[in-house]
């Protein structure tokens, strides 16, 4: 009887390590998963910031470049971004030299030409890159990036700023525009050559005012009314 118990209580320890070690198991492989998303996040966090700083770094070669007193240069080192010198006054292009958030250290990158200058910055990360698509124009080569060394952000003279504006469609105006400076007279409008013949009335003269009618005229004066009198005596005497 003994032996019958103690099988069976093999039997379900057997059971319950089995259990347990698949369930060991099963949270082994969520969390794997999970720390793998966490690491993806967290690689597209660094790539959003290392866009964001290297453009930084090219809109600051550009403003020491295009403010170059005389000829245009580009920077001897990143320091010049910080304090130029090149001026009277104190002049800065970029507030810091940033880290690169794929190597947590300050050290770039850079492109350079012998003679020129600094013209660009880009990571020392070997690591592939997750962004494949959706750059901007002017960073279209980075969808082909073999690692982030390959993406290089570097200014060209004439470049616009990380917001290029375009010119917005005006519409054409129709017709002849009206001179500038000439004002319309007024009371005449303006015929445009060869738009028909001129339909224009001229102005209505101003009529002179009536005078008074006989009808409205006061009563006679006191010497006419004597000269009435003295006719009429005058015709009753010749009667």
């Amino acid at each position: 009887m003994r032996d019958i118990v103690s099988r069976c209580n093999s039997r379900e320890r057997g059971f319950t390590y089995l259990w347990v070690m698949f369930a060991v198991a099963i949270t082994g492989v969520m969390l794997a998963g999970a720390g793998q998303l966490w690491r993806t996040e967290a690689q597209r966090e660094k790539e959003k910031e290392l866009m964001f700083i290297g453009e930084q770094f090219r809109l600051a070669i550009g403003s020491y470049y295009e403010s170059s007193p005389g000829m245009k240069r580009y920077p001897p080192s990143l320091e010049k971004l910080l304090l130029d010198d090149r001026f009277p006054t104190v002049k800065r292009h970029l507030r810091k030299i940033f880290f690169d958030p794929m190597t947590g250290t300050r050290e770039w990158g850079l492109v350079t030409q012998p003679g020129v200058g600094i013209m660009g910055v880009h990571s020392l990360s070997a690591q592939t890159p997750l962004k494949r698509a959706n750059f901007h124009e002017r960073y279209g080569s980075f969808a082909e990036a073999k690692s982030y060394r390959d993406w290089k952000f570097a200014y060209s003279p004439g470049e616009a700023g990380s917001t290029a504006s375009q010119p917005q469609n005006q519409p054409q105006p129709q017709g002849q525009p009206q001179p500038q400076g000439q004002p319309q007279p007024q009371g005449q409008t303006q015929i445009q050559p060869g738009s028909g013949p001129d339909t224009r009335q001229a102005p209505a003269q101003p009529q002179p005012s009536p005078g008074p009618s006989q009808d409205t005229l006061g009563p006679p004066s006191e010497a006419e009314s004597d000269s009435q009198r003295l006719g009429n005596s005058l015709q009753s005497m010749r009667y």
